[in-house]
Order: structure tokens, then C-alpha cells, then sequence
């Protein structure tokens, strides 16, 4: 071990109340025991991918290489019935702030805001507190490099919300330095704001996923001078639209979805399966009313429809490689023993513009000039083995893998096992606080502060049972849902409620709302309760301007509409 390394971990040596807990740690290999070990706090790493689904890993049952999160499931922890919010700001606002998205202001997009309303405010609001600033509050060196879109627009941004230092995207989509869209064209660097294509942001043709590592492995060792365990977050572009990547990633996929969505689907259920992820007498549900058949589809459709899912598979294979070289990078530093990381997506895979998807713009597919959306078709086969996308509270919306990687703090018989106790990304914030022994506020800068809504996930490290005392809730849209236990009541917006058993029926095909009205009607009251205490406005399709009516109808009905503005194959 290096001395400066000894140093560093002598000076982060927690108090009284941390040592207990970790003394019951396994010590670092080639660690002297001549005396006694000074407990330190572990650094935090919370990874977030973007519009990615359910089974686009390869263990969680994808065929996209993904050998360095594979390692980190194979060395940690995977969580199988852990979920987020459905949607991009209202998943980020629960994650950074251990509530729901309503009670941190972020029930909806940040460009949807609501006068008068109560959670639909389109910020992170002063009524929450942050990650970074729990972990800050605690000695913690913080920072960030990647998308926000928590209220940049509304002077909300991680330099004024715990972050020491930033390189941020406000909204995402940002992938190569020279993009024509609009919201890909500045970042900002602690504050201020830079065109994206200066050379303080990068230098050379830059990929935002390593660009993000970069900036990420300069914010670690800056912590590392500074003697302070450190809270890193990651929220990566990838894979959210228009998909891009370096044409020689490209080039390695093309081709391998010719066998097109469904029999790739098939695959991945199989692998699942194998894996453990779904039991072994799971169902597949059939492909949506709206969806197409691959045979009956020209060559030259499937060549088109190809490229698009080549696109999405080099985006995933490269965001795998970027963490791979953060992960060397700690360990080179000697910090991966002691680093907690956690993996995870914002929302399903993404159906948006329909089962046309769109391959358009200029230049090759996959190039910061070209428009490439995978659409629901791929979709489809992103979410396996559940229904439905990005916005929708079935599982195929909500589900995400979530990998918990801690050499020293996770247990050697938990490594390479999973977990399926249900779990939310509004447990994070309780996880953070019990490893880093932070003290979560009642009240911050003169704001009282709503409590922790989730539970710490720590007892799972060591191989003890999880447990909630409430259910989880959740409403996206008018789109609605209660997780209690294994009972699962969701339902579309102004639509019935449907039922399902969680333990037999995960992919939700079996409704059992007419055979169990009084557990319907119960979950309900607990719904509807949940709604009024935490500040859930009743949705309005005009709220969303961009929703042309999705939200009344199902994929079939939505797929004409969706047509009038995506090029057809």
C-alpha cells in the first residue's frame, strides 16, 4: 500500500459510531493486522444509464457484451425487482433526493410547470435535500459529470445542490462535441456555461461516455489530494435519443439483429431464465397490437431496423467499456476496494416514436449528424421479459437492474447472488446515509425537509433479509401503481385498476382485480392516501404538450399518431 494512500485513509477515519459496523467489514487483502484497522467511509459511485431497458445487459440476459458491469454483478450484488419512476427527471429527482418525484417538485418533466401546482414545479424544490448535500454535510468531496435535467432551466443545478464540482448536460442527448441539436450544443463547467465543443470541455472528436469518465477519474483524484472520501454521481447519455457512436462500434453489430425482435426476445427470455432472473416458468407476453412481423417485413425494411438496434448495441457496448476504465482507473488509485458503486437506469426502454422508430439526418448512422431512434418494436425486446416502455408504470416502464459492487463492504458468499426483495431508487439516499454515517437534516439552509421516504439497502451486503413498512407508489402521467408485497395494482391513465401477483405473474398477464375486489379496493385507499400526503397533482393531458394523446390509448391506437412525424421503413 502506498503511503500516501495510508495517509489519506488515517485522515478519513470515521467516528465512534462507524467503527462498530465496520469492524464487521473483511479486510483489504495485504492489509497489516498488527493493530487494529481505523475504519474508514467508503467513497459512492451511483451510475445512471438513460432509457435503457430491463435485459440490455448481459446479466440481466442481453447478447450486447457488457463484460465490465457483468464483473461487477459477478463481484457484487443484482437486484431483480428494483425500480425507478418511469421517466427521466422524475426518476433522477427520486434518486438524488429519497423521495418521490412529486415531493421533490419533479412529478414530470423539468419543462412541465404547473402554477398552483404542488409536485409538478418542474425543479428540484427546497423542500428536499440532495445526495450531494447529505454526503458534503459529511466531509464527502462531491461531484458530477453527466445529464441533469432537474431544473437547469430554473436555475437548479448540482452547483447550487451539494455538488462541489460539475461537468453537466442539462437536458442529455450530448454524445459527440459537434451536434446540431440544440439542447447538445453547451455544457456547463461548475456554473458556466461552455459551448460543448470547447477545448476546456474536451479535446479531439470526444465520446461523452469516456468524455464523463474523464472528468470524473480528475474529480477523484482531486478528492484524493484533499484527504476526503468521495460521492461521485454518473448519469451517462446513453443510451437516450438520437443514438449515437463511433461507426466502428457501429460496424461490429450490424448485421446480428437481422434475425430480427422476436427471436432475439426469445434468446434473452432463455438466458434469463438461466440466469435466475425470472423464474423458470415465467411467460413471455406476446408482442403489443401495434407491433410489426419481422417476416413479413422487405429486405430492405430489415435492413433499416437492423442499423437501428446496431446503433442502440454499440451505445451500450460503449458505455460498458467507459465504466470499465473508471473501475481500472480506481483501482490503479487503490480506491475500488472501498468503493461502493451502484448501477442503474432512469426508465424502461424507449417506445417513443412508435414501431417506425427513426433512422434520418445526414451523414452515417450513429454519427453526431444522423437521427436515430429504436422505436417500440426494439423496445420490446430492450424491456424483456415485461410490457410496455418508458412513461408507463408496468414493469416494462419501471424495472430496472440495479448492481450493488463493494469489495469490503459486501459480504464474500452475497458476491454473485441476487436479491429479490422489491426496492426503489428512493432507497438510495438511506443506503448513502447509513455507509457514510451522514446525518440525514430535518431541516437545511432554513428549509424544513421532508423525510427519507425509502429504506437503506445495507442489510442486504451481508446477507440479511429486506423489508419494507410501506408499499411503493408510483403516478407518471395519469399512469399509476402500488407494489405491496407481491400484489402489484396499476392502471393507465383515466383507465380501471388491474391486479397482479408479483410472484407468478411479473410480466402481468393475468389480471386478478375482478376475482380480488377487496384487495383492489384496499390498495386503492392506500394509493389514494399516498397521493394527497405527498403532493400529487391530478394529471391533465394538456399538461404535456408533446403527449398527443398517448396516454388514452395503447400502442396500436398510438402508432398512427406517433407516424406523423417519424419516417416510415
Amino acid at each position: 500500500m502506498k503511503p500516501a494512500h495510508i495517509r489519506r485513509l488515517l485522515t478519513r477515519a470515521c467516528g465512534a459510531a462507524l467503527a462498530v459496523a465496520a469492524t464487521a467489514l473483511p479486510l483489504q487483502s495485504g492489509a497489516q493486522t498488527a493493530a487494529k484497522p481505523q475504519p474508514t467511509r467508503p467513497n459512492v459511485i451511483v451510475i445512471l444509464l438513460d432509457d435503457v431497458g430491463f435485459s440490455d445487459i448481459g446479466a440481466f440476459g442481453s447478447e450486447i457484451p457488457t463484460p465490465n458491469i457483468d464483473a461487477l454483478a459477478k463481484g457484487g450484488l443484482s437486484f431483480t425487482q428494483f425500480y425507478n419512476n418511469a421517466r427521466c427527471s422524475p426518476s433522477r429527482a427520486a434518486l438524488m433526493t429519497g423521495t418521490y418525484p412529486h415531493q421533490a417538485g419533479l412529478g414530470h418533466l423539468e419543462g412541465v410547470d404547473i402554477p398552483g401546482a404542488q409536485g409538478l414545479r418542474s425543479k428540484l424544490l427546497d423542500r428536499v435535500v440532495t445526495l450531494a448535500e447529505v454526503a458534503k454535510s459529511a466531509g464527502y468531496y462531491t461531484a458530477m459529470a453527466g445529464k441533469w435535467h432537474m431544473g437547469i432551466s430554473h436555475d437548479v443545478g448540482p452547483w447550487n445542490r451539494g455538488f462541489d464540482h460539475s461537468l453537466t448536460s442539462p437536458f442529455g442527448e450530448l454524445y459527440f462535441p459537434d451536434q446540431p441539436q440544440p439542447l447538445a450544443q453547451n455544457v456547463y463547467i461548475d456554473g458556466e456555461k461552455v459551448p460543448a465543443n470547447s477545448p476546456r470541455v474536451g479535446s479531439g472528436e470526444w465520446y461523452s461516455s469516456d468524455l464523463y469518465v474523464d472528468w470524473q477519474t480528475k474529480f477523484f483524484k482531486q478528492a484524493e489530494a484533499e484527504h476526503k472520501p468521495f460521492f461521485l454521481y454518473m448519469p451517462f447519455t446513453a443510451a437516450h435519443f438520437p443514438l449515437m457512436a463511433p461507426p466502428e462500434d457501429v460496424a461490429k453489430f450490424k448485421g446480428k439483429y437481422l434475425r430480427g425482435w422476436e427471436a432475439v426476445r426469445r434468446e434473452r427470455f432463455a438466458k434469463q431464465k438461466k440466469l435466475g432472473i425470472i423464474p423458470a416458468d415465467a411467460e413471455l407476453p406476446p408482442a403489443l397490437s401495434g407491433s410489426y412481423d419481422w417476416d413479413k417485413l422487405t429486405a430492405a425494411d430489415k435492413d433499416r431496423f437492423d442499423t437501428m438496434m446496431a446503433v442502440y448495441a454499440a451505445v451500450i457496448s460503449r458505455v460498458d467499456r467507459a465504466i470499465g476504465t473508471l473501475v481500472e482507473r480506481l483501482k490503479a488509485s487503490g480506491e475500488l476496494d472501498n468503493t461502493l458503486i451502484l448501477f442503474m437506469q432512469d426508465n424502461g426502454g424507449n417506445g417513443e416514436s412508435g414501431p417506425d422508430g427513426r433512422l434520418n439526418g445526414k451523414g452515417t448512422p450513429g454519427s453526431a449528424q444522423s437521427v436515430v431512434w429504436a422505436g417500440m418494436n426494439w423496445a420490446t425486446l430492450e424491456n424483456t421479459p415485461f410490457q410496455y416502455f418508458k412513461h408507463y408504470t408496468e414493469e416494462g416502464g419501471i424495472s430496472t437492474p440495479l448492481i450493488a459492487y463493494w469489495p469490503k463492504g459486501i459480504g464474500a458468499k452475497q458476491r454473485g447472488t441476487l436479491v429479490t426483495a422489491p426496492g426503489h431508487l428512493i432507497d438510495v439516499m438511506p443506503t448513502l446515509v447509513d455507509v457514510s454515517g451522514a446525518s440525514y437534516p430535518k431541516s437545511f439552509n432554513g428549509n424544513a425537509i421532508l423525510p427519507m421516504q425509502g429504506r437503506s439497502m445495507m442489510p442486504a451486503f451481508s446477507g440479511q433479509p429486506l423489508t419494507r413498512d410501506k408499499p411503493i407508489f408510483w403516478e407518471h402521467e395519469g399512469n399509476r401503481a402500488v407494489r405491496d408485497g407481491q400484489w402489484k395494482l396499476v392502471a393507465r391513465f383515466e383507465q380501471p385498476w388491474q391486479l397482479f401477483d408479483m410472484n407468478k405473474d411479473r410480466a402481468e398477464m393475468h389480471d386478478l382485480a375482478a376475482a380480488q375486489p377487496d384487495r383492489v379496493k384496499k390498495m386503492a385507499q392506500q394509493y389514494d392516501a399516498w397521493a394527497a400526503s405527498s403532493f400529487v397533482d391530478p394529471w391533465r393531458e394538456e399538461y404535456d404538450k408533446n403527449s398527443k394523446g398517448r396516454q388514452r390509448q395503447n400502442w396500436g391506437g398510438f402508432e398512427p399518431v406517433e407516424r406523423a412525424y417519424a419516417q416510415k421503413p
